[in-house]
């Protein structure tokens, strides 16, 4: 009789697209014996979440088993699956990490940054791993970036097939094609499920390879008088490679923008993922001594993301590059779920200056995704014919997309699980049912640190935008009583010319409302309470608005 059984656990990467990180947990006679993790990546967060930098997950269910870890599998280099490791690494333990080569390269410079080391392992294909009772093997896949693998997960109570971000290419500009043989001998000897992206499940046909977008950077930049600027995501060398070689064809030197695509150019560059001669490699402070018709500007921030190199662009806070009449900018990138807003109100600010301004809503061959789409995804379950189907990276509205593909190629649409924040799935005996909830939260990172944004935070910051701030400054006594008069300052509240009689009434209704205190120790944080409460209730009252209250007391 088979004691074993699967616990498959998603802390990111379903609903939300980004924040990839899942959990393979396998036990024996009811007790966990090795855990597997695939992908620990950031995710973005919402236009609500004012200040934060982005989002990571929340391993905190972990805590209690970092012990039972036997390693990190990363199925790419992009940031949405990679860059949440260097904040966790410590707290899982120190796991030995395996990848293939460009990941590899780019997560170890990642962790520089941090001033850490990973234990990284570049991984050999036609290789098996044993990792505890988990037997692991990889398998090369096509993906907008170089180096994409699939993971192939061999347990004793069956064998998981976890397909990550992928697409069928079969003319990919760089490296070498999928491995169909390996996918389809999966296949053949039994997937006891497959967990499949599903980004792209809403578009018909084959996804489009990548080599067409180098003949559109070609076509584009001919016809180019001005600067020549491409955005994309600075982990897509496949992208900027192929930028690169039109460049150099029609003899322009290139400018990487930003800080991770100097970075990730530079580390790409190094192992030979991406060839540049150094006559036509110039620095952003040379820009503005070359001809507009002799540069290619290669820039981070086609998200849209806050002071990115491209935002600073279209804010004119590059001192050494402006946009003007002429220059073509190129946004070979499709904006993830959730930025559509940031990224067409930076299309916006671009062509103010008078750029021309080329995004995939009028080109359709400026960006080939790197998300297979229908027909891609029912290649993958065609080779690998699994018992169960998990959708994984997309929505819910993507993940029963996919459920509705399954079922149109003949599988029991019951054999799918659609998966929401928090939900787990179990495999024991050949069969799959839904585990008890887990409750999973985001964890914030902004400037100043990590998980120290929370809802108070968020709520304080969305008041600040659109609300505006009132700092009420008190000079009280020890018996609470006021020594002079109160002050009030405020930003984004009130218009010069209608705070001063504002004010004027509400420092009478402090000074009505602050009393001396008959009590031998004032408690003065509950002053503070109270004033705040009195002055949002009196500016709601007024003006229909709750600003932030901030309430300064000195003691004298």
């Amino acid at each position: 009789m088979n004691s074993y059984k699967l616990r498959f656990i998603p802390l990111g990467g379903v609903v939300d697209v980004t924040k990839n990180m899942y959990v393979y947990e396998l036990y024996e006679k009811e007790k966990l014996r090795d855990i597997l993790i695939v992908d620990c990546g950031i995710g973005f967060p919402e236009e609500k979440e004012l200040g934060v930098d982005f989002v990571i997950p929340d391993i905190s269910y972990l805590s209690d088993k970092v012990d039972k870890i036997r390693a990190v599998l990363l199925s790419h280099g992009h940031e949405d699956h990679t860059s949440a490791l260097p904040y966790h690494y410590e707290a899982l333990n120190n796991p030995e990490v395996f990848t293939s080569r460009l990941t590899a390269t780019f997560v170890e410079n990642k962790f520089k940054e941090f001033g850490k080391k990973v234990k990284m392992n570049q991984i050999e294909y036609d290789k098996e791993y044993q990792f505890g009772l988990f037997t692991v093997s990889f398998i090369r896949i096509t993906h907008s970036i170089p180096d994409a693998l699939h993971i192939l997960i061999k347990t004793p109570i069956g064998n998981f097939y976890h397909g990550a971000d992928f697409k069928l290419d079969l003319t990919p500009p760089y490296g070498k094609y999928p491995d169909f043989y390996s996918i389809i001998k999966a296949g053949r000897e039994g997937i006891l499920c497959l967990f499949s992206d599903c980004l792209g499940v809403e578009r018909e046909g084959l996804t489009l390879s990548e080599s067409i977008v180098g003949q559109t950077f070609e076509d584009e930049m001919r016809k180019t008088k001005g600067k020549f600027v491409m955005t994309t995501f600075s982990s897509n060398i496949s992208r900027i490679r192929q930028c690169v070689e039109a460049a150099i064809k029609f003899n322009r030197k290139i400018v990487f923008l930003g800080r991770s695509m100097r970075e990730n150019s530079g580390q790409a560059k190094e192992i030979g993922y991406l060839p540049i001669p150094d006559r036509l490699q110039a620095k952003e402070d040379e820009v503005i001594r070359l001809p507009p018709n002799k540069i290619c500007l290669i820039a981070a921030g086609s998200q849209g993301q806050y002071d990115s190199a491209l935002s600073r662009l279209a804010n004119n806070k590059n001192p050494n590059i402006k946009i003007k009449s002429g220059d073509r900018i190129i946004f070979s990138s499709d904006p993830i779920p959730g930025n559509e807003k940031e990224v067409y109100a930076l299309i916006e600010e671009l062509s103010l200056l008078g750029a021309d301004v080329v995004y995939s809503d009028i080109h359709d061959q400026l960006h080939a995704s790197g998300h297979g789409n229908q027909e891609d995804l029912k290649f993958l379950i065609r080779f690998t014919n699994p018992d169960y189907f998990i959708p994984i990276g997309g929505t819910i509205r993507h993940q029963n997309q996919y459920k509705k593909l399954v079922s149109d190629l003949g599988y029991n649409k019951e054999k799918v699980f659609s998966l929401n924040e928090g939900d787990n799935v179990w495999f024991v005996k050949g069969k799959a049912y839904l585990g008890n909830s887990l409750e999973i939260k985001n964890i914030y990172v902004d400037a100043y640190g990590i998980g120290d944004v929370g809802n108070v935070v968020l709520r304080d910051r969305r008041t600040l935008s659109s609300e505006g701030i009132v700092v009420a400054v008190l000079v009280l006594d020890s018996k609470a009583k006021l020594v002079s008069r109160p002050k009030l300052l405020s930003r984004g509240f009130v218009y010069e010319k209608g705070e001063e009689k504002l004010f004027s009434e509400a420092i009478i209704l402090l000074e009505r409302s602050l009393k001396p205190r008959p009590e031998r120790v004032i408690d003065f944080n509950n002053i503070r309470k109270e004033i705040t409460i009195i002055l949002e209730n009196f500016f709601f009252k007024k003006r229909g608005r709750k600003p932030l209250v901030i309430v300064d007391i000195i003691q004298i």
